[in-house]
């Protein structure tokens, strides 16, 4: 994807009447985001970043490889408690120092940064709006600045600064609704390319020492071939089913996941059967920028759960009903 030249924008906004936008000036945002998909997913990149939200502040490495063999991601935490997570073609494998134990799952396989596909930016435009911003200078690589901004109080806001030429992000906020910033994550050294060391790939000694849990649900990856049992009736405008899996066990136990996205930000739906003794507790729930709403509804806890306000995973957990039997 090549990136928009800004001599070229500006010499067609010179070009056009005081007071109107040109086609290429509205088209600039869009090949931006088009340029930081691409960059995030089929881009090489490693580098160390920190991440802030409130007064906690933590340091990260990630090694991003993609070539023939596909896409190979390990994160490791700088900084706090142990932390260790690798993503390749067979799922998302990680491990915490707390119970030191290995989960992996097939299902689900997502990136550690956000990422917009091509084919749902015109999705996207429904939620929010795009606004190119200043320039800066950000782990030694000029940076353009793009404002994501959401179009009612159901989703955040994005900042985002991407690599001058290839589109990579190299800083993000999450941005309240009144503009505030609620995280921020900026890299402080990155490489790119050929520069990249594949070595930082090889994981730690803890995946090979500690026991490993699997999942038992079936693998998640896009829709699955079974409507969904249990959904929301109505959900805020922009979101849209992006994966679903569902297991049930021998005894009625259900368990059902279901992942709905306006392109940027994602919400989770569970609905699992209530144990025989219940302590989970219903209502809303708050941990840093991430929400949580739980409720039951006859024998299943329904929860929501997402980066987005609370008025949002409130709204989809209310909504959420028996739709097959």
């Amino acid at each position: 994807m090549r990136p928009v030249a800004a001599t070229w924008v500006l010499f067609l906004a010179l070009l056009s009447p005081i007071g109107t936008v040109s086609a290429s000036d509205a088209e600039a945002p869009r090949k931006m985001l088009e340029r930081m998909s691409a960059a995030m997913s089929q881009m090489s990149y490693q580098g160390t970043f920190v991440y802030l939200q409130g007064d906690a502040v933590e340091t990260m490495r990630i090694t991003h490889i993609a070539d023939r063999a596909g896409v190979r991601e390990r994160l490791v935490a700088l900084s706090g408690p142990s932390r260790e997570v690798l993503r390749d073609s067979s799922g998302v494998r990680w491990v915490l120092s707390d119970d030191r134990s290995v989960f992996e799952d097939a299902a689900f396989d997502r990136p550690f940064f956000p990422k917009l596909p091509f084919d749902q930016y015109d999705q996207t435009e429904i939620s929010y709006s795009l606004k190119k911003g200043p320039k800066a200078r950000i782990a030694g690589h000029n940076a353009q600045n793009l404002k994501v901004l959401p179009r009612d109080q159901y989703r955040y806001g994005y900042s985002l600064w991407l690599e001058e030429h290839s589109g990579l992000l190299l800083k993000w906020e999450l941005l309240g609704n009144k503009g505030e910033p609620l995280a921020k994550l900026m890299f402080t050294e990155v490489k790119l390319g050929a520069e990249v060391d594949s070595s930082e790939l090889k994981p730690s000694s803890q995946l090979k020492k500690f026991k490993t849990v699997e999942s038992k649900l079936p693998s998640g990856h896009g829709l699955s071939q079974t409507p969904p049992k249990w959904q929301p009736s109505s959900v805020p405008s922009g979101f849209k089913l992006t994966a679903h899996r569902y297991s049930a066990g021998a005894e009625k136990d259900v368990y059902e996941h279901l992942v709905y996205s306006d392109g940027l930000a994602a919400v989770s739906v569970y609905v699992e059967s209530i144990p025989a003794e219940n302590t989970i507790p219903t209502g809303s729930r708050q941990l840093g920028t991430t929400h949580a709403y739980s409720r039951t509804s006859d024998d299943v806890m329904i929860t929501v759960v997402g980066d987005v306000p609370a008025i949002t995973v409130k709204l989809i957990g209310n909504n959420v009903e028996v739709t097959a039997p």
